[in-house]
Parts: C-alpha cells; structure tokens; sequence
C-alpha cells in the first residue's frame, strides 16, 4: 500500500463553495482532503473544523466520493451559517457516487434549505426533494448513457447551530457527547469520557421495514440477505435495475441543536464502520483530538488505523467535523 498522501491547499475562513471541491478518483491511498476549513463564526458560540481521508484498501478502485464544504452557501448567501459534508458509497462503479456528489446539495438548497430564519420542517422538506430531486436525474442519465451504478450516503448540513443528517443506505454517523454540559469525568487513562451516538439508520433488504416494501414492489430477498440476491442495501442513489422492485431514494432524516455536549461527529462508509463500533472510533478519535492533533491528522489516522491494524478490505472513507468552542 502507498505510503504517499496528497493534499489539497489548505483554506482558512474562505473555502470555496462549490460542491466539487473534492478528492479525484484517482487519488492515492490514505489520500486526505486537505484544505482543512476554520470559518470564524458570527451566528453562534463555536467555530467548525472538518476534513476528510481515503483509502481503497485492497480494492482495484476507489468507489466513494465526498464532500467537505465549511461554507456551502453556494450562491444562496443569507444570515443562518450553511456548512455540508457528506460522504457517497459507490457500488457497481463510482459513477453514481460522483453524480450525488455535484449535485444533491445544490438540489437541496433550489428545493428551499433554509438561508434567513430556521425552519426545521422547511429544511427536512428541501433535504428530502433534493433526494428525490437528484435520484430522478441520476436515473436518467444512467438510463441514456447505460450505466447502473449506485450509491449510498451520509449528508449533514449545519444550518446556525441545528445540524441536519439524512442518510440512505449503510453509511453512518455518530455524534460524541458528554453526558453533562458543565464537563466531562474523566476515564481512568485521563482522557475524558464522550458516549457515541449514532444519528442515522441502516437501509437493508433483510430489515422488516425494507423487507415488507420491498417485497410488496414484487422483489425477493435471497438466502443471502440480498435483494434479488445481489444488493445488499434497500435504499440508495441510483440502482437503476432496483428502482422497479423497492429500491427507493428516500432518506431518513434526523435533526438536533449543537450545545456544549457535542464535541464531534464522524461519518464513515460501512468499511470504517466494520471495523470500528461507534465507541470505538469516537474513543479512538477523541483521544487523539485531546493529544492536540489537528483534524487533518485525526481523520487520516482513523482510517489508516480501520485498513492498516483493523485490516478493512473494502474502501474506507472518514470525515471527522469538530465544535470547538469560541
């Protein structure tokens, strides 16, 4: 495996806002992201520090795409902070992953993301007809150039102080929090105590949920636990071939205000998230955040830890994003 790491410029207070700002897929393994991203805050008490790492592991190729955006304002400025990170698992090809990709945050921000006043039933309107949005297209294009990629996902938007997540599909993510707002008891390794919660739900064909839908579109779920013996996951981008027999599109969402309880939030295709329980990689992260790592260090070295000790096969990809208090 390549010991070489690439890195984008870094940016501070400035990232740009255009979704495309992103990993190639030819990058090289444990590739980072770069352009770690520290906007100073005007709306709220804590600043945001977020960057990305990959890794292929023993695959011929890279499949996942992602997206750090500290500001993801993306031509529609107003008073409320917008950051979005997101991460796209690609399977069958990167093709589908690379289109969500561009696309679904500027289809959730025309689809009427909040930009003035808070609005969380706006938000999860606009987060969900951006889904929609972007899987109608992505068919298309599949459809008149004759691929049938698909990909699954995790999205966050930070919207002020409320973040929102919605996620199709196996990837996942996880907030550290304190139990208490006024601190934190300590382990007894010195390094404080943060409980991991996990903010997204699996989309699997062998779950009772998924299961009844797809089985009421006509579809079957093999031995195996996969759809018509070959998709694992209910929900995704993409799937052409799927659409027809319960493959939907529709995320789940979930929605909650930042206070000093959260210290940070991980997203992870479900290569990291086979190796790693939620504990596990909240512990393992903290500890390096309380070392004094920055985030670009941290997020390369939670997935070096998942392919090179923990020995993930499949593509691994991490986007570690920090609260830090003013």
């Amino acid at each position: 495996m390549s010991e070489g790491t690439h890195s984008a410029p870094r940016s501070e207070a400035n990232f740009s806002p255009n979704p495309n700002n992103k990993r190639g897929s030819d990058s090289e393994d444990l590739s980072d992201g770069g352009g770690v991203v520290k906007k100073p805050k005007t709306d709220a008490f804590f600043e945001i520090e977020a960057d990305a790492a990959e890794d292929k592991g023993s695959r011929h190729t890279m499949e996942d795409a992602w997206v750090v955006l500290l500001d993801a304002t993306a031509g529609s400025p107003g008073k409320l902070r917008c950051a979005h990170f997101a991460i796209y698992d690609g399977h069958g090809g990167r093709l589908a992953a690379e289109y969500a990709q561009k696309h679904l945050h500027a289809n959730v921000l025309s689809a009427g993301l909040p930009r003035e006043l808070l609005d969380v039933k706006a938000a999860k309107r606009a987060i969900i007809d951006g889904f929609r949005k972007t899987d109608e297209s992505l068919l298309q294009e599949s459809a008149a150039a004759g691929w049938q990629d698909g990909a699954t996902a995790v999205c966050v938007w930070v919207l002020g102080q409320a973040v929102f997540l919605a996620n199709v599909g196996d990837a996942k993510a996880v907030v550290a929090r304190s139990s208490t707002i006024d601190g934190l008891q300590n382990d007894s390794d010195g390094v404080s105590s943060l409980k991991a919660i996990v903010l997204t739900r699996e989309h699997k064909a062998i779950y009772p949920l998924e299961r009844a839908r797809i089985q009421k579109a006509g579809g079957t779920i093999s031995s195996n636990g996969r759809l018509q013996g070959r998709l694992e996951v209910s929900r995704a981008f993409g799937d052409r071939q799927f659409k027809k027999v319960g493959v939907v599109a529709t995320p789940d969402f979930h929605s909650f205000d930042l206070t000093d309880r959260e210290h940070f939030i991980i997203l992870g295709c479900d290569g990291l998230w086979g190796v790693f329980g939620p504990g596990d990689a909240v512990d393992f992260v903290h500890k390096l955040l309380k070392e004094g790592l920055p985030v670009t260090s941290v997020s390369r070295r939670l997935v070096k830890e998942a392919v090179r000790e923990r020995h993930c096969k499949d593509n691994c990809t991490a986007i570690v994003i920090v609260f830090r208090r003013k």
